[in-house]
C-alpha cells in the first residue's frame, strides 16, 4: 500500500476555492478502483493549513490518480492557491483487514 501525506499551506484569499477545487477531487478518488482512503484535514488554529492523507493500494493505483480527469481539474485550481506544499511517500507495512 501506498500512503501520501501532503501538508498545504493556502493563501488566506483563495482558501474557498481550494477547499470546493480539494473535496471535488477526494470525493471522486474515493470511487476510484486502487484507493483505499483520501482525507481533507485542516489546522483549526491555522484555517490556511491543511493536509491531505491518500492511501492506494499500489504504485499504479496511485500513479492512476495522478493521470485523473479530476486530479487535472483539482490541479488547474489548486495551484494558484496553494503558497506552500510539502510532500511524502510512504509505504505501509500492514493493511489491516
Amino acid at each position: 500500500m501506498v500512503v501520501v501525506w501532503i501538508e498545504h499551506r493556502v493563501h488566506a484569499d483563495r482558501v474557498e476555492a481550494y477547499l470546493d477545487a480539494t473535496l471535488a477531487n477526494a470525493r471522486a478518488t474515493r470511487s476510484e478502483p486502487g484507493n483505499v482512503r483520501f482525507d481533507v484535514l485542516r489546522d483549526p488554529d491555522e484555517p490556511t493549513r491543511f493536509v491531505l492523507y491518500e492511501a492506494y493500494v499500489d504504485k499504479a493505483a496511485q500513479q492512476a490518480h495522478l493521470a485523473s480527469d479530476h486530479f487535472s481539474a483539482w490541479r488547474s485550481t489548486a495551484t494558484g492557491a496553494i503558497a506552500e506544499s510539502r510532500i511524502e511517500r510512504w509505504s505501509a507495512l500492514h493493511v489491516p483487514s
